[in-house]
């Protein structure tokens, strides 16, 4: 096999046999989704998001997925083998700057290294730009004695008695959260795990991060800003998984309780409460694994991601059937040097705000009016106009229709709000108004759509646009048109296609490790010998599962270079040979000239760490059936007339059809609009949908 193999799993603790039903819950910050299988048809929905209180959403949610199957919660919960969560705590606790009391651990004269990082600022430009929110002011990290040097010996022990006079000092301040980071750990992680020792010992109830279990690799700065996120955020999902995990237990459920992570894989509550880190896009991910199903099923391997929900705009591309993955995120200004899917986010939702700013300049986001009270359409208190409001105002949506017609819109009071917080200041009419709203929107969509694919070395026009969250659908024809997108996908489950993702995703974990050597005098034993104890390492993280999936990657660059681009390692053993190394080396030529436009072939390259990623897949296959195409025709699922705003066209009265009447093979020329129960799609003027047998408007774009 190719840059991979199958292997005989571990010994872990079995999760449950196969039982009927299956439950994924995605939350997001104005609604939670949910997707339920009894083993033969999905069941979809949506439930208000409850911010502060997450675990109440997702136990509505499981109360109306038993009342469609017509069970008691208890019935519906102890016939449930699986049920996977996607999360936002550890986002919220960033953005917010509400994590745990945390104090650092360092090697003495290091303790500022998260403050002067190396260098690095997010806008090189802006020398306004102030320093990020303190996750660990400086009183709260402590440097102490010890020194292991670059060839991982120790030259100076490890100060205990220092080490417990610093733990002393965090716990008299009140911190809860302690992460450790030592010089050179990653060669030698005796003095971490002593200092964890000592802590267990000093402040017993104290959670502990460190940066030999979280990111054993060189770059201090990375290091110590990953494992100070992890330590500032997980003990905040810890606490969420476990009080959830006991409501569930509670309520009659002996399944298995799964996290959706950031690399687009699940685990257990047991790992996930220790690794925050890994779920710091643990919803969004979940949509990005979906995509990847979903787009293979109906032929398009090469897709660009659109996640439009309520709070934000989330797009990742995915190439030959795989999702970008990177490792130098940032995340609320703090880097995360961890494998994750490389999602790219605006605040470009449905609820995204709408105003003016100092210089009469209409604005759209990033503020958002979130679950409560949402747009002023809603009804629940909300005063300040929002996307959704515009998209009401412009036609797209149908106030009768609005989740399936369990919602009613307030068309007047959106109107409204739109006068008189932008047409009025602006001096336009409040359709003028809506208009420029939409088109703001849809501009900083675009631009984002550039970002993963453009500015990557990557055509968009070469790729599929995938549409999903709750509005995606209403905006995907006008990014497609301005990026010269030629199809358009939109599954009908593409309202709750985060939550899907935790249906169809394999546990999957990843890990890396340090390994500086010349690539062309490296040991291909030694090498292969390094490579087989990460392996065990992630092995002991999953459970026991017939077979194994095993990637391996090597982190390679031009000797004296900075930054290293990460390389498949394709081989079909379990053992490195010369071939194989030559082979990835000249994969690094031609990706570094892909990603830089250039490569130098004669320049020594170095191996700077070594990768695993290790999939243990779950049996999904049947939760996507394809279904028999009925006729071209769509009349039947005709319901009358609206009208619509079009850029090309203004206002004009156009088809509208009931998704739930639509059959696969069923053609909808635009321009059309198709209400399904969780989403609205907006066939534009030379665009044409159908529906698959899987179940996703395909739409052709032709002008």
């Amino acid at each position: 096999m190719d840059a991979g193999q199958t292997l005989p799993a571990a010994s872990a603790p079995r999760t449950p046999g196969a039982l009927p039903y299956t439950i994924a819950v995605d939350v997001g910050g104005t609604f939670t989704d949910f997707v339920a299988s009894d083993g033969d048809r999905l069941f979809t929905g949506k439930v208000s998001s409850r911010p502060g209180d997450e675990s109440a959403a997702v136990l509505e949610a499981v109360s109306a997925i038993a009342e469609h199957y017509g069970l008691a919660t208890a019935g519906l919960l102890e016939n449930t083998g699986h049920f996977t969560l996607g999360t936002t705590v550890v986002t919220n606790a960033m953005l917010e700057y509400r994590g745990a009391p945390t104090g650092l651990i360092t090697t003495r004269g290091f303790r500022d290294m998260l403050e002067i990082r190396r260098g690095y600022r997010e806008s090189m430009v802006d020398l306004r730009l102030p320093a990020p929110h303190p996750i660990v002011p400086r009183r709260f990290r402590k440097g102490v004695a010890e020194r292991v040097d670059h060839t991982g010996a120790i030259v100076e022990p490890l100060d205990e008695a220092g080490v417990r006079d610093a733990v002393r000092e965090l716990k008299a301040a009140g911190i809860e959260s302690i992460a450790v980071c030592l010089l050179f750990s990653f060669l030698d992680d005796t003095h971490e795990r002593r200092i964890a020792e000592i802590i267990a010992e000093e402040h017993p109830d104290c959670f502990v991060t460190l940066s030999c279990d979280v990111l054993p690799q060189i770059r201090e700065f990375e290091r110590v800003s990953t494992t100070v996120v992890n330590a500032y955020t997980s003990p905040q999902l810890k606490h969420y998984l476990r009080a959830l995990e006991d409501k569930l237990r509670a309520a009659g459920f002996g399944g298995s309780l799964l996290v959706m992570q950031s690399t687009g894989g699940i685990m257990d509550v047991g790992y996930s409460a220790g690794h925050g880190v890994d779920a710091v896009l643990s919803g969004p991910a979940g949509g990005v694994v979906a995509a990847v199903a979903m787009g293979e099923r109906s032929g398009y391997r090469n897709v660009i991601t659109a996640d439009m929900g309520g709070t934000s705009y989330d797009v990742c591309l995915i190439h030959e059937g795989k999702p970008e993955v990177g490792v130098d995120s940032w995340i609320s200004r703090y880097r995360v040097a961890v494998p994750l899917v490389d999602i790219h986010t605006i605040g470009s939702g449905g609820g995204s705000l709408a105003w003016v700013d100092e210089a009469g300049a209409l604005r759209v986001g990033p503020e958002s009016a979130g679950a409560r009270p949402g747009p002023v359409c809603y009804g629940r208190g909300g005063t300040r106009p929002t996307v959704t409001d515009a998209n009401l105002v412009l036609g797209y949506l149908d106030p009768e229709r609005f989740l399936g017609g369990t919602m009613g819109l307030d068309h007047e009071a959106a109107l409204r709000s739109i006068e008189e917080h932008i047409a009025g200041p602006l001096g336009i009419s409040a359709v003028e108004a809506a208009i420029g709203i939409f088109r703001i929107a849809n501009s900083d969509m675009s631009n984002a759509l550039r970002h993963v694919s453009v500015s990557r070395g990557r055509d968009p026009r070469d790729y599929a646009l995938m549409a999903f969250g709750g509005a995606g659908a209403i905006h995907a024809g006008v990014q497609a048109f301005d990026l010269g997108i030629k199809t358009i996908l939109v599954p009908r489950q593409a309202s709750v296609l985060s939550a899907f993702g935790g249906m169809v995703a394999d546990f999957k974990v990843s890990r890396v490790r340090s390994f500086v050597r010349s690539a062309g005098a490296v040991d291909p034993e030694e090498l292969s010998t390094a490579l087989d104890a990460v392996i065990a390492e992630a092995e002991r993280c999953l459970p026991a599962i017939d077979e194994v999936r095993v990637e391996r990657f090597l982190d390679l660059r031009y000797e004296d270079q900075v930054q290293e681009v990460i390389v498949p390692l394709h081989t079909r053993t379990r053992r490195i040979s010369a071939v194989n190394l030559a082979r990835a080396v000249r994969d690094f030529h031609d990706q570094h000239e892909k990603l830089y436009a250039h490569k130098r072939p004669g320049q020594p390259v170095q191996i700077v760490s070594i990768r695993v990623e290790l999939t243990a897949p779950r049996s999904t296959g049947g939760l996507i059936k394809p279904l028999k195409f009925g006729a071209e025709n769509a009349g039947a699922a005709r319901v009358g007339t609206r009208s619509v705003y079009f850029d090309r066209l203004g206002f004009a009265e156009v088809p509208i059809f009931d998704g739930l009447a639509v059959e696969p093979g069923n053609v909808i020329p635009g321009p059309a609009v198709i209400h399904e129960p969780g989403t609205t799609i907006v066939v534009g003027e030379g665009q044409e949908a159908m529906l698959d047998q899987y179940e996703t408007y395909v739409i052709e774009v032709v002008g």
